[in-house]
C-alpha cells in the first residue's frame, strides 16, 4: 500500500444518481470542482449500470426521474428503460465535468476520521490490481445506495445445479436463453419485468412466487412525441407537468397512515388493484396473486405487461415451497420443474448502510457500533451521524418513499448538507458534527411515527428488520416529501456543533469579538431610543422581538470573547 495520500476537498463513495447530483450541486452552489469519486464498478450509473436484466426499466414517472436542475425533455416513454436512464446520467456527468473525477474499479474498504488533521482518511483497493492506497478529504459523502447487495435465497443443494445460476442484478449476458427452460425465483419488481421480457425467447419460464405483492395498473401512455415537442418548445411546460405529476403522486401519501382517512384511501386503491388483477391475469392465478395484507405495506409493483404475460403458454406461475435444487431442476412441494437456467429475482439486502466499509469516527467508534447503540441504523435527518464529523449520507436511513421518486429526497439531502458546511467553506469553522441527543431524538421519533403507518403493519416486508422481538424500520420515511424538503431547507443549527479553527490568529479572534460586541452595543442603544420614543404597547411588543434577536448577537460576542480568553 502506498503511504503517500492523495487529497481532494470532497470525496464521494458511489457514482449513481446521488453521487452525480452531489458533484453537480457542489459546482452549482460553490463553484468547487475539487472532488474525487470512488466507484467499485467499471463505470458510472450505480443501480442503472448494475441492473441490466431483460425488461429493466423505471417504474416511476419519467417526469420525476431526473434532477431538478437537469430536466430531460426527451424521455422516449413515461417509464424509460435502463439504457436510457444510464445515458441521461452519463450526459449529465459529462455536462458538469465529473467523469474525469471518477475512479472506477475501486472499492472503498475503510474510512477513518483523523482528529489531528481534520480529514477523512480513506483506504481504497483497486479491484483489478489488488493494490490499496490512501486518499484524504475534508468532506466525505456516501452515495453508495440503499439496495445494493443482492440477496440470494438459501436453497438446498443449489450448488449441484448443472446450468447457470445468477441473480437478476448480476445478469449473465453470455448466457443465451433461446429455447431454454428458465426458472425465475421471486415475485417483486424485477421478476415482474423479466418474465414478460423473456417469455417469447425461452422454451418455457416457470416463476416461483413465495409471497404476494399488490400489482397496480400501468401508467397511461400519452403521445410522447407531442409532449417532447411541448417540453422543448413551450417555456415552463416541463416544469408545470413535472410539478403536477409530483402532486398527483404525493396525494397517495395519505394512504400510508393507519387512520380513518388512510383506511378509506387504501380501500379505494385495494379495490382498484384487485379488479385490475382479476381483469388482467388468468383466473387460475388469482389466489396466488391477490394479497391479504394492506396495500402499501410492501412496495407495490407497477404492471408493465406481467399479468398479461401469464396467459402465455410458455409461462407457468407456482407458489408451492421449494424443497431442493437438483442437477436438472427444482423440486417443490407439489412436483418437479425441469430447468436449464435459474434466475434469482430475490431483491437486495435491506436495512444495511455503508456495507463492507469500515467506517470509523471519533474515538475509534465504528458506524456499526454506533448504530448498535441506537437499536438499528439511523441518522439525523437521514444524513448525519454523531461522532462522524464532516460526513454525510445521501439517501441514508429512512429516506425511501412508497409513492414517489427518491430523486427529490436525494437532492434535498445534498442541499441540506451543503447548507450545513457553508460556515466551514467560509473559514469560520473546521468541522461539523451532529449532537448525539439530537440524533437519538430524531431516530426515536421516526421509529415511533412509523408504528402508525402501513409500512409497519405486519406483512413481512423488507422495509423492516426484527431483532429480539423489536421491529426496526431503517428504510421508510413516515412523512411527505414536502415535509422532508422543508426540513432540509431550514436546518436546525442548534442540533450541530461546529469546531472552530485551532490555528485561527488571536488578532482575528479579537476582530470577531469586537465586531460582535460593538454591533450588539449599537443595537441595544438603538433599542433604548426606540423604547423611549414609543407611544403605545404595540410598539413595545415589536421591540421585545427585536431585543431577542440582539441578545443572540450579544451572546455570540461573549462566546467569541470567552474563546479568546481560553486561548
Amino acid at each position: 500500500m502506498s503511504d503517500k495520500a492523495s487529497y481532494s476537498q470532497f470525496a464521494c463513495i458511489g457514482t449513481g444518481f446521488s453521487g452525480i447530483a452531489l458533484g453537480c450541486s457542489i459546482k452549482r452552489w460553490y463553484g468547487i470542482s475539487d472532488v474525487r469519486f470512488f466507484e467499485k464498478n467499471d463505470d458510472l450509473g450505480g443501480t442503472w449500470l448494475v441492473n441490466q436484466y431483460p425488461g429493466c426499466a423505471c417504474d416511476i414517472p419519467s417526469l420525476l426521474y431526473s434532477l431538478s436542475f437537469a430536466p430531460n425533455p426527451e424521455w422516449s416513454s413515461p417509464l424509460p428503460s435502463q439504457q436510457e436512464i444510464w445515458q441521461y446520467l452519463n450526459k449529465t456527468a459529462i455536462q458538469y465535468g465529473l467523469r474525469d473525477k471518477m475512479t472506477f474499479n475501486s472499492t472503498v474498504e475503510r474510512c477513518e476520521w483523523v482528529e489531528e488533521t481534520g480529514r477523512w482518511r480513506i483506504t481504497v483497493r483497486n479491484n483489478i490490481s489488488g493494490i490499496t492506497y490512501v486518499h484524504e478529504s475534508q468532506f466525505l459523502f456516501s452515495a453508495a445506495g440503499i439496495l445494493v447487495h443482492p440477496r440470494k435465497p438459501d436453497l438446498p443443494n443449489i450448488e449441484s445445479f448443472d446450468g447457470p445460476v445468477f441473480h437478476a442484478a448480476q445478469w449473465r449476458h453470455d448466457v443465451d436463453l433461446t429455447d431454454k427452460r428458465v426458472a425465475v425465483i421471486g415475485n417483486g419488481c424485477s421478476a415482474a419485468q423479466i418474465v414478460p421480457a423473456i417469455k417469447d425467447q425461452v422454451k418455457h419460464v416457470t416463476q416461483f412466487a413465495r409471497s404476494k405483492h399488490w400489482i397496480t395498473p400501468p401508467m397511461p401512455a400519452p403521445n410522447t412525441e407531442l409532449f417532447q415537442w411541448m417540453f422543448i418548445n413551450i417555456p415552463g411546460a416541463l416544469a408545470f407537468f413535472r410539478f403536477t405529476t409530483f402532486l398527483l403522486c404525493e396525494r397517495n401519501m395519505k394512504g400510508f397512515f393507519m387512520n380513518k382517512a388512510g383506511a378509506a384511501h387504501r380501500s379505494f386503491l385495494t379495490a382498484k388493484a384487485t379488479k385490475y388483477i382479476k381483469d388482467t391475469a388468468p383466473e387460475e392465478y388469482h389466489d396466488m396473486l391477490i394479497p391479504d395484507f394492506e396495500i402499501g405495506c410492501k412496495r407495490r409493483v407497477n404492471d408493465m405487461g406481467y399479468l398479461a404475460s401469464l396467459h402465455s403458454k410458455s409461462v407457468t406461475l407456482r407458489n408451492d415451497a421449494i424443497e431442493e435444487v437438483t442437477p436438472t431442476g427444482i423440486r417443490s412441494r407439489d412436483g418437479f420443474t425441469e430447468a436449464d437456467v435459474i434466475v434469482l429475482a430475490t431483491g437486495f439486502d435491506s436495512n444495511t448502510f455503508c456495507t463492507n466499509i469500515n467506517m470509523v469516527g471519533r474515538g475509534g467508534v465504528t458506524a456499526e457500533e454506533h448504530w448498535s447503540s441506537l437499536g438499528g441504523p439511523g441518522a439525523y435527518s437521514s444524513t448525519s451521524l454523531s461522532g462522524f464529523p464532516n460526513f454525510f449520507m445521501i439517501l441514508g436511513p429512512n429516506t425511501l418513499t412508497g409513492h414517489t421518486s427518491t430523486i427529490m429526497a436525494a437532492e434535498n439531502s445534498i442541499n441540506y448538507s451543503l447548507r450545513l458546511i457553508k460556515p466551514i467553506l467560509q473559514g469560520k469553522a473546521t468541522s461539523i458534527d451532529v449532537k448525539l441527543d439530537a440524533e437519538k431524538q430524531y431516530i426515536d421519533q421516526i421509529q415511533t411515527d412509523l408504528k402508525g403507518t402501513v409500512f409497519n403493519s405486519g406483512c413481512g416486508s423488507w422495509y423492516n428488520r426484527a431483532k429480539n422481538g423489536i421491529v426496526h424500520n431503517a428504510m421508510s420515511y413516515p412523512y411527505s416529501q414536502p415535509n422532508f424538503w422543508y426540513r432540509c431547507l431550514f436546518p436546525v443549527y442548534r442540533d450541530f456543533k461546529y469546531d472552530t479553527a485551532k490555528n485561527q490568529p488571536r488578532q482575528e479572534v479579537w476582530k470577531r469579538a469586537a465586531r460582535y460586541l460593538v454591533y450588539a452595543a449599537a443595537s441595544l442603544s438603538s433599542l433604548s431610543l426606540m423604547i423611549s420614543g414609543s407611544k403605545n404597547m404595540w410598539d413595545l411588543t415589536s421591540y421585545v422581538s427585536f431585543l431577542q434577536d440582539q441578545a443572540s448577537v450579544f451572546g455570540n460576542g461573549l462566546a467569541a470573547y470567552a474563546k479568546l480568553r481560553s486561548n
